[in-house]
């Protein structure tokens, strides 16, 4: 069993804590059951159920911290996890930035939970694999993909008296399209709550188009455009920023809000005043857990409000340290936009280029959050609001604070497939101006 109802958790989380000779004791339990199938080239390669469920237990002396994890629950299990954290503990050093357990806690339940996602069967997952291979088979087209639904579920406890115990569901699909002769891609990728709001075979679609249209790329010289990112291509660049929003680093001068001369821009103008980025767990699109990694309760955050720098994120250590009070660390980062689908800001468009997805983005410059990275999936020519033809992918290196001071108008906001980011994330399209490409890639 990997799915354990709230008494059976907290029977078990109380025991561990009750076992623990520590000056104090934290544990967390999660478990999962995660479904998923895999296809490529037009065929089911793999298909299963993966069940797991763990137990972390933290205990200090003093300063002295140890932990240790394991996935047995019976009684001898449980006291051997705990004296082997205990022992580890008693061997550390001290930490110089301790902070001991949180105090109990209230949190308020959040929306994380399906029962229709948690109740999805083997025959909806091949269903997916179906949906998705037949029409590209008919087109002379070429899928791989991984659909995974997920329920699970977490529960903490504490030696203070915390306690904390939710269940959540996921569900994520992501397909590539190839032409058979492999010059054309296309990308499609969903993440969503409730499975009814998920129809593979029209996702498809989305990916068969671009593959198609992709397959006759023409080479485009190398500079600075107007672009329109769909919501995934976006969300790369904006996901690697909100690392940056780190009260410490700023302070410390390690990130592009900080100031010279010390001290953060909490309250300045740092980006163009379209941009709205908040976080809020109970978000009905992309809701999480109402606790952090810490413990500590999540609440709405506004992080840029019109533009202003307007919250930045303590960690319970740097709060204590410079007289703030902690908060729980967003799970989840949402940014406001307007109405318009990425179809619309194409029919806007006098000339410009259409970036599908970007990816292997990596960081060049933590004072600027200058990346570079890659165009993927389909990257198409903008003239006179149509898509004229398809163009060879780019390298680009730009920072997501110069990319969000020359934004020209912001589209529908949608949730995307965690990729390389690591909070769920929703973000528009984008049409943006001066978008820097700096070479060509031959990968389609």
């Amino acid at each position: 069993m990997t799915i354990f109802s709230e008494e059976q958790a907290k029977a078990i989380l109380t025991k561990v804590v009750r076992m623990s000779k520590a000056d104090q004791c934290s544990a967390v339990m999660s478990g999962s059951t995660a479904g998923n199938i895999r296809f490529a080239r037009n065929s089911v390669s793999t298909s299963g159920i993966v069940d797991d469920c763990s137990l972390v237990v933290e205990v200090a002396f003093g300063k002295r911290v140890g932990i240790a994890t394991i996935n047995q629950f019976d009684d001898g299990s449980l006291e051997r996890c705990v004296r082997r954290a205990e022992e580890l503990a008693r061997l550390a050093p001290e930490n110089p930035e301790f902070v001991p357990a949180v105090p109990k806690q209230s949190y308020k339940p959040t929306p994380t939970f399906n029962a229709k996602t948690a109740a999805i069967t083997p025959e909806f997952r091949a269903k997916v694999a179906a949906d998705s291979i037949t029409p590209c088979k008919a087109s002379k087209l070429v899928a791989a993909g991984f659909f995974q639904d997920q329920h699970r579920f977490v529960a903490v406890a504490n030696s203070n008296g915390n306690w904390g115990y939710q269940k959540a569901t996921g569900l994520e699909y992501t397909c590539t399209v190839r032409t058979d002769d492999g010059r054309g891609s296309g990308w499609v990728g969903a993440s969503v709550t409730d499975p009814a709001d998920f129809v593979a075979d029209q996702a498809i679609r989305i990916a068969m188009r671009k593959a198609s249209a992709s397959a006759e790329a023409k080479a485009l010289e190398p500079g600075k455009y107007t672009v329109i990112l769909e919501p995934v291509a976006a969300a790369g660049l904006i996901g690697f920023m909100a690392g940056f929003f780190d009260a410490r680093s700023a302070d410390e001068g390690r990130s592009f809000l900080a100031k010279k001369g010390g001290g953060n821009k909490l309250g300045e103008q740092v980006f163009g005043p379209q941009v709205n980025i908040y976080s809020d767990p109970a978000d009905p699109v992309a809701p999480v857990y109402p606790w952090d990694d810490d413990a500590l309760p999540r609440e709405r955050q506004d992080f840029v409000k019109d533009g202003k720098v307007a919250n930045l994120i303590y960690s319970r250590y740097w709060a204590q340290k410079q007289g703030k009070t902690a908060k729980g660390a967003p799970g989840n980062l949402i940014m406001l936009g307007g109405t318009k689908s990425t179809a619309e800001l194409v029919r806007s468009t006098e000339r410009g280029i259409l970036v599908t997805r970007t990816w292997y983005i990596r960081l060049v410059d933590p004072q600027t959050v200058l990346l570079t990275g890659l165009t993927r999936d389909g990257t198409f020519y903008i003239e006179n609001g149509e898509i004229k033809y398809p163009i060879k992918n780019f390298r680009f290196n730009e920072s997501p604070v110069i990319m969000l001071n020359n934004i020209e108008e912001l589209g529908r906001p949608v949730r995307v497939p965690p990729d390389e980011v690591s909070v769920e994330i929703v973000v528009p399209p984008m049409k943006l101006r001066d978008f820097t490409f700096t070479s060509l890639s031959d990968a389609v």
